[in-house]
């Protein structure tokens, strides 16, 4: 459950945003009196499987990037940090990085890195 908020927190505040807007717009006057009922139970339930959706393709694509790594080959991070240098950062067993959890960690670098945020890496590798 830990994870689902983790990773679901900003979806979850920007459907609160959304319900919020939808009622406001369901109560006005100039609309029939189920329209907030509707709008709630159809907004509600599209987010609700919106969030739900997104949740498990990336927990899907966090075993498979936790299974790459484990296996020894290479995969890419975003990398938020340094926008004007490297936008991406190679993580590998060889380049003395290690799975905590659901982070990549390197005693060489600054910054950990969600496994939510990574992909397998197709190129070549430097050496």
């Amino acid at each position: 459950m830990e994870l689902f908020f983790e990773l679901e927190v900003v979806y979850i505040v920007i459907g609160t945003f959304i319900l919020i807007v939808t009622a406001i717009v369901t109560t006005q006057s100039t609309l029939p009196k189920g329209a907030f009922k509707k709008g709630m139970i159809g907004v509600g339930t599209f987010l609700a499987i919106m969030i739900m959706a997104h949740y498990y393709i990336t927990t899907a694509r966090m075993a498979g990037v936790e299974e790459i790594f484990n296996k020894g080959e290479t995969i890419i991070c975003e990398n938020k940090m340094q926008r004007t240098i490297s936008q991406s950062v190679l993580i590998s067993k060889k380049l003395e990085w290690r799975l905590d959890g659901h982070l990549f960690k390197s005693e060489n670098h600054v910054r950990n890195f969600h496994t939510s945020r990574c992909i397998e890496f197709d190129g070549i590798v430097p050496e």
